[in-house]
């Protein structure tokens, strides 16, 4: 009796390890479940207010108004007549910036009405472009249940690698362009650009002098309606090329980061810094030259 017992005793310790270690397994394979991550096209939300959602890459704009207003208020208690410091760089990037708009422009004073919107558009772009690299953007968040499977949400994402900021600043850098048109300019002649009226009434008045007329007027009337489309071409443009410089970087990224844990991702880390400070650089000029075509006539 005695050694059906022990028999039976060890049978037993052996069935519970065997249902520890499954226990165990499956622990370990729900945790490895949790914490897998996938980068997605879209920001995931991470609270709402009322009905709108407050995405990570909402959030991470946030962060970057933050910080710009800290360091403007720091800055601006530091303003001294005899720039030193801080002061000193800040002024010479500032003129450097000045003496690059001056080469789109034309005109100091064009460039100097223009200047506060685009450079404040740079440094927003580069802010949002470089938090998207500094560790724990992307890697520190929660865990959200739902559906039968875990799904790991970040708390910060990169602004710029949503299409919904880049897009926002797109149709900000488009619109601001067509209104700054119309103030310099003057209304009737800058929508003439798109509608041309004029071209249009002119053709009974000079038709007699120029029969001419009565073909190139229409060409000058139609012209105007390519350019409503190029005006929603360039808010794709724009929105398309930042998100995808920027989003294809994270994306990299994150593959090295997951093939080769260590060394091999710095050189990348210092490629999307470069890459950072060029998108932002083109996408500030090229919002330069949307205001400075706009604020052209248009038989200059």
């Amino acid at each position: 009796m005695s050694n059906e017992t022990e028999t039976t005793e060890i049978v037993n310790e052996e069935v519970h390890e065997e249902v520890v270690a499954d226990h165990s397994e499956t622990e370990a394979t729900k945790t490895h479940e949790e914490v897998s991550h996938e980068v997605t096209l879209f920001a995931e939300p991470v609270f709402h207010v009322g009905n709108f959602p407050v995405t990570n890459s909402l959030i991470n704009s946030w962060v970057t108004v933050f910080i710009i207003v800290l360091f403007a208020l720091a800055l601006k208690r530091r303003i001294k007549r005899i720039p030193e410091g801080i002061q000193n760089a800040f002024e010479i990037i500032v003129e450097g910036a000045l003496n690059l708009a001056d080469s789109v422009t034309g005109d100091r004073k064009k460039s100097q009405k223009v200047f506060p919107i685009v450079f404040a558009i740079f440094i927003f772009v580069l802010i949002n472009n470089w938090l998207g690299l500094v560790p724990g953007i992307g890697s520190v968040g929660f865990i959200e249940e739902g559906g039968g499977h875990s799904v790991f949400i970040p708390f910060f994402r990169g602004g710029t690698a949503d299409l919904n900021t880049t897009l926002a600043l797109a149709l900000f850098a488009v619109i601001g362009s067509n209104v700054f048109g119309v103030v310099i300019v003057g209304a009737w002649k800058y929508m003439n650009k798109f509608i041309n009226i004029e071209a249009i009434a002119e053709i009974p008045k000079k038709i007699r002098k120029d029969p001419a007329i009565i073909f190139v007027n229409p060409i000058k009337a139609f012209v105007g309606i390519i350019e409503i489309i190029g005006e929603f071409a360039k808010i794709a443009s724009l929105s398309f090329r930042l998100f995808g410089n920027v989003f294809a970087g994270e994306v990299l990224l994150s593959s090295m980061a997951v093939i080769f844990a260590f060394v091999l991702p710095v050189p990348f880390m210092f490629l999307e810094v470069i890459v950072g400070i060029i998108q932002a650089i083109i996408f500030a000029m090229l919002t330069l030259v949307y205001f400075t075509i706009a604020s052209t006539e248009e038989e200059h």
